[in-house]
């Protein structure tokens, strides 16, 4: 053992004394966290818009506070670009993280001298949270890769700007600068492509223990590398390969591929960090859900899905939620960010301690004919299956054909990429199709009356994907394929990559 990893230990232990006070306490944090926001607050000229110096409670504050997405926020971070000070969060922001959202287009997020140690800190602590659970420390003396975007940071009215991957390079701890990798210089290639093939020349010949990304751009890297090597699997490349970090998007679509390449079911660690706010991580090798991270200087909101549309949706703060609830996840963060729809939704899988799991966007649904079927149930739905026929999934997306061929229902279609296809595509759809509907009684109600009939599976290319993302200039870094589209802007791009 090294010496890395034997000073980890005591460490670990710390940490997860730390860690277990949450799990106790997170109403408590939480409460703490929303009273010394408001307080802070007040300072502000969003505070004062909002009148929080008449908020003593969580229930003022819903007076007072509608809920906000980007486009709604967009006039206070305007003045905040144009350099006003004290208009969401006191002074200026330490950063503003760059984002190509889905509905908004390029986005702007505050991050503060407040906010920021909180992403470094989650992403400690799911590590050392990880080491004293399993006693594996062997990966802190090897190196690490983290497949980010560039550190290269702009600048607004004084702020730096970046992606918020390439802003935490700018944060690495000390202790772990020289077991990191890429080297900076290849951090800071911005063609995807180009970057992925100089990090695999820089680390093919490496000891790389922990390896971390957003799973396709993970993917991506592991076939350069098994091509690099002239087919060799990940597990012959990097012997000592023993965790794989990752976030952004659901694992199982991916899983099966990655550990394929990989060789092995590698341990993995799920994280929910985004520009706004390091929200959970798993905690745990024996569960897949995440602990809610509810001291990281985030009051949590949450929305019932079904009212969210509403001209008054429900509220709810952590006390109130149920199990096994659909809820929007609203923020108000120590950055500034105040009733923030965040667009993501889950579902608590505990209340002792409180975990939960990501089960879609809700603005990224389909209810063409009022089914609106969410980006959980797809997921599972071809993963149950695919599973069950021994298929793997490169990647996919799902949207509605509302004008089919004369004398067709309309239908779902679904984009797959496969891995490994099926045997027989036709029964394959058939299968994913029953396990909608047995997810969706409102999706099979609707084949049952003829209104609409099962989905249907188009078959793409291989690369299809990346190839797309590339035309869409989203290759590679945090961006991700939407999984549904309640319209055809991606589906009509993709038709060009089926194969006949």
């Amino acid at each position: 053992m090294g010496i890395k990893a034997a000073l980890s230990k005591p460490f670990a232990f710390l940490i997860s004394l730390q860690i277990n006070k949450l799990r106790k306490n997170a109403v408590k944090f939480q409460e703490k966290i929303f009273a010394d926001l408001i307080k802070t607050g007040v300072k502000t000229a969003f505070g004062k818009d909002h009148y929080f110096d008449k908020i003593n409670n969580y229930e003022d504050f819903k007076k007072h506070v509608p809920i906000r997405d980007y486009e709604e926020l967009k006039p206070y971070i305007e003045r905040v670009i144009h350099g006003e000070e004290n208009v969401l969060w006191p002074g200026k922001p330490a950063y503003l993280a760059k984002t190509s959202g889905t509905t908004s287009g390029v986005k702007y997020i505050p991050i503060s001298k407040d906010s920021m140690p909180e992403h470094i800190r989650a992403a400690r602590n799911a590590l050392l949270n990880y080491l004293h659970e399993t006693g594996n420390a062997s990966f802190t003396d090897g190196k690490m890769i983290f497949l980010q975007g560039s550190p290269e940071l702009q600048t607004k009215a004084g702020i730096p700007v970046g992606r918020l991957s390439g802003i935490v390079a700018h944060h690495v701890p000390g202790y772990l600068l020289k077991n990191r990798m890429p080297g900076d210089s290849v951090n800071r290639i911005e063609d995807w492509e180009a970057k992925v093939d100089a990090i695999v020349a820089e680390t093919i010949k490496e000891d790389m223990t922990l390896i971390s990304g957003i799973p396709p751009w993970c993917q991506m890297y592991f076939d350069r590398l098994t091509e690099k090597s002239g087919g060799k699997k990940i597990k012959d490349i990097f012997p000592n390969f023993k965790l794989f970090v990752y976030g952004g998007v659901n694992y199982q679509p991916y899983k099966a591929k990655i550990e394929e390449s990989i060789g092995f079911p590698i341990d993995s660690i799920e994280t929910y960090p985004a520009s706004e706010g390091f929200i959970a991580y798993q905690d745990s090798q024996k569960t897949h859900d995440l602990l809610l991270l509810a001291d990281a200087g985030m009051f949590f909101e949450f929305i019932p899905t079904e009212t969210y549309f509403d001209e008054k949706p429900v509220r709810l703060s952590l006390k109130e939620v149920e199990l096994d609830k659909n809820y929007a996840l609203i923020l108000n963060t120590n950055a500034g960010l105040w009733g923030y729809s965040i667009d993501d939704t889950i579902k608590f899988t505990s209340l002792n301690p409180y975990k939960i799991v990501v089960t879609g966007r809700i603005k990224h649904f389909i209810s063409a004919f009022g089914e609106h079927v969410i980006g959980e149930e797809v997921e599972q739905a071809l993963m149950q299956v695919a599973a069950e026929e021994g298929v793997e999934i490169t990647e996919f997306t799902v949207a509605p054909q509302v004008n089919p061929s004369a004398g067709e229902f309309p239908f779902h279609e679904w984009f797959i990429e496969f891995g490994k296809e099926p045997k027989n595509l036709i029964d394959f759809s058939k299968k994913v199709d029953e396990v909608m509907q047995q997810k969706n009684i409102y999706y099979a109600d609707l084949i049952e009356g003829n209104i609409l009939q099962p989905l249907k599976i188009r078959q793409l290319k291989k690369n299809a994907f990346i190839d797309y993302m590339r035309t869409q200039g989203k290759l590679g870094g945090q961006n991700k394929v939407p999984r549904l589209s309640n319209d055809r802007t991606i589906a009509e791009v993709l038709e060009s990559y089926i194969l006949m």
